[in-house]
């Protein structure tokens, strides 16, 4: 394994191999009513595409070579034949093709014929895999040709010359391709309520492939997808699925050719549907994050164990395959931001999930502390403006006025007049109890007390000047709470959580709850815009959230100079690249250089791939390799070395995403005096001197 993962390391960082992916394509071939010849003349020419892109697996439909739809004539002895021939013509024809392929074909063993499924890897027949289960019921009639592939286990079969594996106990795994481990099952197996691919999952492959012919009838494309879908979530794991496509006998049934391939639940590629040509759906696969999904998944492993471990009962095919020692490409599509919805006929209720987790939290915990008032810091900013509005909801939900908001506008040294505006203009536009607390005259009192230079009326904006006016402004509201007889929402989000970006103690680190503490910049951002686009409040409301949609990020704590108002991101780093770090790190244990690869292929090309539905034209940006890089190292130096001891004491706060949360009592558990070395020694080490390329 050392040996494999040191020959991996040394591709170079363009290549897909490098970081944990394989290629697979879900093959559209024409088909015909039994012309072998014809199949297998379109499988040859699918097979070299797939070699031309790149592509590691490539999947067939069931009984391609011989076609699905020809009834009785898969008893003919010659046609039989035939279908040996075409299998051999195609082992030899594809010796110099790299790709993988699962083909499918009538097999006779001993007395029996079996519909099965082939692994052919340059010229060679790797196994030879039967179907368990065997449709007879409606349209199908398969238990009058086929012998079932149950109880097969251990066996071997010759066919075209070749000595080849045969039962459905088979895993394939390339030896110089970590985690490129596939199991093959066909179509009806999938159909059933514990289909193989389960126990090929829990003995080890990661990849998953159906073989299918399925007829299509109306809205059966939807349950396709349905199951493989649910297969691959389950399973923790991808799923190729190809179905035959037109030119199967339509004497009474129709074939609409549907090819698709999922990666934990999600669609990744698909082909067209009643296409007339060959055709390819192609996908680069993260088997490494399915392998890590696994590790941290018990309950995949338990199911495993209740099993019987099925790895002990699986033969475990291997194979030499050959590696992408270059930059192929990138054949998927990446969420610039994972955590913000990117399904635009989904908005409505990814939004509206997120919006009323936090709303939900908020109204629990109001009732539960029985208190009269919630206590909130209005900055103008974006972290308050969206923790009011869900104060404000809240106030909604449990049928109380909004008064019931106390908010405090505390202007300090730096404070801008648009964004105490703004605070003002929120308030008021949302009928909450609103007041302004200069924090000024005690903020200089304690810098005097302290004996700091800015006293003196030198112009020094340290740590500590910034930190006195952080500090005084919570310390207000949880005085303000004793006095009031309330409780302080907090405001900060996921994305400052993650980097350490509050001051902890009495600062902005601590509330009595954190309603944004699981939501990232990036989706508060864009639930903003929802909210506005909704029409959750009223048209003054609307007015106002855009305008602080449109501020820049700033602390505020450092007057403004000649540069122009302090920067946030100037000084830690676009919020939409950490988050980006955040979700890879946080939800799939990913490496730093893999993270730094899938940032670049995603921020590389503003004009390519896919932006959230929506998405402000004039907000899309894009960034080269070494901007990457230097931001990934001030993340990982922050995330894992300077900001744990203030997860360890973060208050109670509502998990939003499946990306994760950071409170020790849920998603992350992990020392206060770690070091970030191992992860940016790893980024080291694998980016070198490709940090000052822009390509």
């Amino acid at each position: 394994m050392a040996a494999e993962v040191k020959e991996i390391e040394a591709l170079p960082f363009e290549s897909i191999h490098r970081h944990g992916f394989v290629r697979v394509a879900a093959a559209s071939p024409c088909a015909s009513s039994g012309d072998v010849e014809f199949n297998v003349d379109q499988t040859i020419e699918l097979a070299r595409q797939a070699h031309e892109r790149g592509v590691d697996l490539a999947v067939f439909p069931e009984l391609n070579i011989s076609s699905y739809s020809v009834d009785d004539l898969h008893l003919q002895e010659a046609f039989l034949d035939a279908v040996e021939r075409g299998i051999e013509r195609l082992a030899a024809e594809t010796v110099d093709v790299n790709t993988v392929l699962l083909v499918g074909a009538p097999l006779r063993r001993n007395g029996r014929l079996y519909n099965c499924g082939l692994a052919l890897s340059q010229g060679r027949i790797l196994g030879v895999v039967p179907k368990c289960f065997l449709p007879n019921y409606r349209e199908y009639y398969e238990k009058r040709w086929f012998a079932s592939g149950i109880g097969t286990e251990g066996l071997t079969i010759r066919v075209a010359g070749q000595e080849a594996p045969f039962g459905p106990d088979q895993i394939f795994a390339a030896e110089s391709l970590p985690d490129f481990i596939f199991h093959i099952e066909i179509c009806e197996d999938y159909w059933a309520p514990q289909p193989p691919s389960t126990n090929g999952a829990m003995a080890g492959a990661l990849i998953l492939t159906n073989l299918s012919a399925s007829n299509i009838t109306i809205g059966k494309a939807d349950e396709r997808k349905l199951l493989c879908a649910a297969q691959a979530s389950r399973c923790h794991a991808a799923y190729v699925y190809s179905a035959s496509g037109p030119g199967e006998s339509t004497t009474d049934l129709a074939w609409d050719g549907q090819g698709s391939i999922y990666e934990l639940g999600e669609l990744l590629a698909e082909t067209g549907r009643f296409d007339r040509g060959n055709e390819l759906a192609v996908a680069d696969i993260d088997v490494q994050r399915l392998r890590l999904e696994r590790m941290r998944n018990g309950t995949f492993n338990d199911n495993a164990r209740a099993a019987g471990h099925p790895e002990k009962s699986f033969r475990r095919v291997t194979f030499d395959h050959a590696i992408a020692d270059r930059d192929i490409g990138f054949e998927r599509i990446l969420r610039r931001f994972p955590y913000v919805p990117n399904r635009a006929d989904q908005l409505d209720q990814d939004c509206y999930e997120a919006f009323n987790i936090q709303i939900q939290g908020l109204a629990k915990r109001f009732q539960t502390t029985s208190g009269k008032h919630l206590v909130i810091g209005v900055s103008g900013g974006l972290d308050s403006t969206h923790a009011l509005i869900v104060a404000a909801k809240a106030c909604d939900w449990l049928d109380i006025p909004r008064s019931t908001i106390l908010g405090y506008t505390m202007p300090g040294f730096a404070t801008g007049e648009s964004t105490k505006s703004n605070a003002w203009a929120l308030m008021r536009a949302l009928g909450i109890e609103a007041a302004e607390i200069d924090i000024r005259p005690a903020a200089t009192q304690m810098l005097k007390d302290m004996d700091h230079p800015f006293a003196k009326g030198e112009p020094v904006y340290d740590i500590t000047f910034e930190n006195v006016q952080a500090g005084l402004r919570t310390d207000y509201l949880f005085r303000l709470a004793n006095h009031r007889g309330g409780f302080v929402v907090g405001t900060g989000n996921l994305s400052e959580v993650a980097l350490g970006w509050s001051t902890y103690g009495v600062g902005d680190q601590m509330s009595h709850y954190g309603v944004n503490a699981g939501v990232p910049k990036t989706l508060i951002q864009y639930l903003v815009r929802w909210v506005i686009k909704s029409d959750q409040f009223d048209t003054e409301t609307n007015r106002v959230l855009q305008a602080i949609l449109d501020t820049k990020i700033s602390p505020e704590l450092i007057p403004a100079d000649e540069q122009g108002l302090q920067s946030t991101e100037d000084k830690i780093g676009p919020y939409e690249l950490h988050d980006f770090f955040l979700w890879h790190i946080l939800r799939h244990g990913q490496k730093p250089s893999k993270v730094a690869f899938l940032a670049w292929q995603a921020w590389k090309d503003r004009g390519a791939g896919l932006w959230p539905f929506d998405y402000p034209e004039q907000l899309k940006r894009e960034y080269d390799l070494g901007t990457v890089v230097k931001w990934l190292e001030v993340f990982l130096f922050r995330f894992f070395q300077i900001s744990q001891f203030k997860r360890s004491a973060i208050p109670n706060s509502p998990k939003v995403s499946a990306g994760g949360a950071l409170s020790p009592r849920g998603d992350w558990r992990a020392p206060s005096d770690g070091t970030a070395e191992p992860w940016l020694d790893e980024l080291r080490r694998a980016v070198g001197d490709r940090t000052n390329r822009a390509d």
